[in-house]
């Protein structure tokens, strides 16, 4: 069959995305390995700790001959797991029914959420996001029509978003606004009084106010504050995931939680997109909610890579500019290089990492180490920085 010479109709926002940087990444480590040389990737924030034998074995005894969809909903029993974990957590008391609803993952759940909250007809057309960052707020915002504003994050503000450099005309068009914190890249935490300002404007304004806490777990300082310790959750939600608690990235599954509007409207909204996880991914999350050795041993791990990295790195004169959380390294680049050209010379040695650029135009400077590799394969990261840097 001829083609007309139209071509195939495609969404003009698809066309204007730019390549999704760890696409970019994975294509730089695969042309390598193709010539033969050894790369350690330090670029990915894929976690390789191992995954608990429990979680392991509630996922294996959690399948049957026969199995039908998964409700949207979840099992009880992993939303009162859930429910459980907010407790012991953060103090937070969570509803199973009204507050809590599982998430595939969390990238699905925080890339469609706008959908849920945008009224561009009615003036609610907004979708604020920080950078450098995660890119899925706002690639998920865009393909829902939203204008997307950013907001820097920037070292002499400790990689914090500036509220005051919001005008009152943009937050009244605002829907939604993403915060993430522990933040990917820079490791920042917000502080409890920038949480509860978001969502006092929030609640003035009108907005959703989105919090990403998918590495709440991953802290070498002290437990960081979640949004779920807020004594009002309206026109609040938080999503976390068990991809970087539990190292479970592969299996998808998350939630979402805050005011029981917003979990309604998402009750209303996921049956249309099908994404629940499978009931024997729900069976491992329960045990994963509520077990905490296996996160415990998870932090260590990621202590013992961090200090063996940064002792080469500061060493060498390089600043770390991060805050005490998260598994990333967020390293400031020699004066005089950019942030890929400096990620080009450590990946020309054999070691992966991530321009800062690539997750915004305020990571310009910087360079985020993915501390997921093995120990001994940081052992020799380390020992490639030492004759490179």
């Amino acid at each position: 069959m001829s083609r007309n010479g139209r071509g195939v109709p495609l969404s003009p926002i698809l066309r204007a995305q730019t390549t999704y940087p760890f696409v970019r990444l994975a294509a730089a480590v695969a042309e390598r390995r193709e010539r033969g040389q050894v790369v350690i990737d330090l670029g990915m924030g894929d976690p390789r700790e191992p995954t608990d034998p429990a979680i392991i074995e509630a996922l294996r005894d959690g399948v049957r001959a026969q199995m039908g969809y998964p409700a949207a909903v979840g099992l009880p029993a992993l939303r009162e797991a859930v429910a459980r974990w907010a407790e012991r957590r953060f103090g937070a008391r969570l509803d199973p029914d009204q507050h809590v609803i599982p998430t595939l993952g969390s990238k699905e759940a925080i890339f469609s959420f706008a959908q849920v909250v945008l009224d561009v007809a009615g003036g609610r057309d907004t979708v604020v996001v920080t950078e450098p960052g995660y890119p899925v707020p706002g690639r998920g915002a865009a393909f829902a029509g939203a204008r997307v504003v950013e907001l820097p994050l920037r070292e002499q503000n400790g990689f914090l978003p500036d509220l005051d450099t919001v005008d009152d005309d943009v937050w009244q068009r605002t829907a939604l606004v993403w915060l993430n914190t522990p933040n990917n890249p820079t490791g920042s935490i917000a502080p409890r009084r920038l949480v509860e300002r978001l969502a006092e404007l929030a609640r003035y304004h009108g907005f959703v106010l989105a919090s990403d806490e998918a590495y709440s777990e991953l802290w070498f300082e002290k437990p960081p504050p979640s949004a779920l310790e807020l004594d009002d959750w309206t026109n609040v939600v938080v999503f976390n995931t068990l991809s970087k608690r539990s190292s479970m990235t592969g299996f998808r599954s998350g939630f979402v939680a805050g005011d029981p509007v917003l979990i309604d409207a998402l009750r209303a909204f996921r049956p249309n997109i099908g994404t629940a996880p499978q009931e024997f991914v729900q069976r491992a999350s329960i045990v994963a909610w509520d077990g905490e050795e296996h996160v415990r041993l998870a932090r260590e791990s990621y202590r013992r890579k961090r200090d063996l990295l940064l002792d080469v790195l500061v060493r060498k004169g390089l600043r770390d500019a991060g805050g005490p959380a998260t598994m990333y390294l967020w390293i400031g680049v020699p004066e005089g290089e950019s942030a890929e050209a400096h990620a080009s010379r450590l990946l020309a040695n054999g070691v992966l990492v991530t321009p800062g650029s690539y997750l915004g135009a305020s990571g310009e400077g910087y360079v985020r180490y993915a501390l997921v590799p093995t120990l001994d394969e940081c052992a020799r990261a380390a020992e490639i920085l030492e004759d490179v840097l």
